[in-house]
């Protein structure tokens, strides 16, 4: 039963890990986007099969064709976790894009703010020097100075609404790229936690670094476990069938297999297992 299992199971993450690699590889050269998934997929099942072809018929091929198919083997290994690692970098870098995009348009509308609050404060300012001009005139002049004002004024204060009006537009924009921002960065959160494990204090500026060591634990564990888990599963159900079993489902071994020949250390250890486990 747990080998069939541990069978369904190297499958089940060779399918998993083969879909990540031949996506990547895909993206790798996306020139040539489905052949290049032809090709990988033809690959994938090409080292499945060979590795499990080696493990079975090991002794039967000779030595050359053992060098050049297990060669084969951990260089296909190699290409899928290349793969793996395309797929999930790409994802990452995705990821990264999609804030420094929010970030460089919020740049941009503070920077337009910030012009437009310099160009408030200057009409602002102007006012504040049409005021002094009256405060300062002499009585005679202050008739004429305030006349030519007036036109001065209006002016001034129609600039100034459409200044408020801009800067309010502009805060409004600002808005919604915050909260996606705020929901980017809540989505690279875990990372930055693993980034903080590795580099501590300067892990602001260490995440790419953390989202590498993570994708490189990942591509090494990954096809690795599918393909020993699938060599062993599919060597031990060929040694299980080759094997007799009774009514009751007990696999027994038969009488030729079982070496009869005197052998000193497998008489010794049954001297030793009689001297400390006595039959009663």
């Amino acid at each position: 039963m747990i080998n069939h299992l541990a069978f369904v199971t190297s499958l089940l993450v060779a399918g998993v890990a083969g879909y990540f690699s031949i996506i990547g590889l895909a993206t790798i050269f996306a020139g040539s986007f489905w052949p290049v998934i032809v090709m990988a997929s033809a690959l994938e099942i090409g080292k499945l099969v060979t590795a499990a072809f080696l493990h079975i018929r090991w002794s039967d091929i000779n030595r050359l064709m053992k060098w050049y198919l297990s060669t084969s083997v951990v260089v296909l290994m190699l290409i899928t976790s290349l793969g793996i690692f395309g797929f999930l970098a790409k994802a990452n870098i995705e990821q990264t894009l999609q804030g420094d995009r929010y970030s460089l348009e919020l740049s941009i509308i503070d920077k337009r703010l910030d012009a437009k609050e310099k160009e408030l404060t200057r009409y602002e300012d102007r006012l504040e020097n049409l005021d002094y001009i009256i405060d300062t005139a002499r009585p005679q002049d202050r008739n004429y100075i305030d006349r030519r004002q007036k036109d001065e004024r209006i002016e001034i204060a129609k600039d100034i609404d459409i200044v408020v009006v801009d800067i309010v537009e502009l805060n409004e924009d600002k808005l919604p790229l915050q909260r996606d921002q705020l929901i980017q960065e809540g989505e690279i959160g875990p990372i930055k936690y693993v980034a903080e494990m590795i580099y501590g204090e300067d892990a602001e500026d260490k995440i790419d670094n953390a989202a590498r060591i993570l994708i490189l634990f990942i591509i090494f564990a990954f096809d690795p476990l599918a393909v020993l888990l699938l060599v062993s599963s599919i060597g031990l159900i060929s040694i299980s069938r080759k094997l007799p079993v009774d009514p009751e489902g007990n696999v027994s071994i038969p009488a030729e297999n079982i070496d009869t020949s005197f052998n000193p250390q497998r008489e010794e250890n049954k001297r030793i297992k009689r001297t400390y486990f006595p039959k009663e």
